[in-house]
């Protein structure tokens, strides 16, 4: 599960369920001494209070999860925001309908706000931008290549790295088998006896370098053996790290160091 995918809207669905919850505590009436909660009747309190925190658990959950779940061919999300929905809807009814000679108390007029706002929360998030916003944002990379303890060998976003061979740079070991060093001014030929020739030069230049990158959209990541099924989910807002590129595609590297094959590469933004 990866709590990075969540967003905005989804935070509002978790701070509107545990004041849902906690209202299930509080008085629902007041009037002649009557001292009800939404415990007595189990029917109130599993089926109205804790229905819409199940609700926002199913909603968060299925956000979290690499790949969405279905229930009877129907979205885990979906279903939690219908759960939403028919609370606040009986929340209203049982707020209108209040038996003569009583009053609603904190309990029913807090738990008919949480029930409105986490319903509002569950179906307002696909289509209001700033509710789909990251929840946690992720820590902007310092370097691109300092997992990997070595500069950027240039190329593939990175124009102003140094490039191999380049002088002022003997103390890079890294730098030698990518560098032939033809005839360096002032350096006679008999000087590196153990490199007579120069048979490395036929190697292909490395031209790509480690770079971060944050995708636009939640995006599958496949494993490296080719497998179809997803190892994890790449979410909007957080950084991941490119390690490698094949063809089209990407292999990235996730926070906790599983790494795969982003396939889907397109509008993607450079750290």
């Amino acid at each position: 599960m990866n709590i990075r995918s969540l967003t905005r809207g989804d935070g509002v669905v978790i701070g509107a369920a545990v004041l849902l919850f906690i209202a299930s505590f509080l008085r629902l009436y007041s009037g002649y001494g009557l001292d009800v909660t939404a415990w007595t009747d189990l029917s109130e309190g599993f089926g109205i209070y804790m229905g819409g925190v199940i609700g926002g658990a199913l909603i968060v959950v299925n956000r979290c999860l690499p790949q969405p779940r279905k229930v009877l061919g129907l979205d885990l999300g979906t279903v939690g925001a219908a759960f939403t929905v028919l609370v606040v809807w009986t929340q209203f009814w049982t707020l209108v309908d209040i038996p003569d000679g009583y009053s609603a108390g904190a309990g029913l007029i807090l738990g008919f706000i949480a029930a409105l706002a986490l319903a509002a929360a569950a179906v307002a998030t696909p289509l209001v931008p700033a509710l789909q916003a990251a929840l946690v944002q992720a820590p902007q990379p310092i370097s691109p290549a300092a997992p990997y303890g070595a500069q950027p060998a240039g190329g593939y976003g990175y124009p102003g790295a140094s490039q191999p061979g380049q002088p002022g740079q003997p103390g890079q070991p890294g730098q030698q088998p990518y560098g032939a060093q033809p005839s360096q001014p002032g350096h006679p030929f008999g000087a590196q006896p153990s490199q007579p020739s120069a048979p490395q030069t036929q190697q292909p230049a490395q031209d790509f370098s480690p770079f971060w990158f944050a995708v636009p959209v939640a995006r599958p990541l496949f494993s490296e053996d080719g497998a179809q099924a997803p190892i994890a989910e790449l979410a909007p807002g957080t950084w991941y790290l490119a390690v490698e590129q094949r063809g089209a595609t990407l292999v990235a590297q996730t926070q906790d160091g599983r790494r795969g094959v982003l396939q889907d590469t397109s509008g993607i933004q450079r750290g």
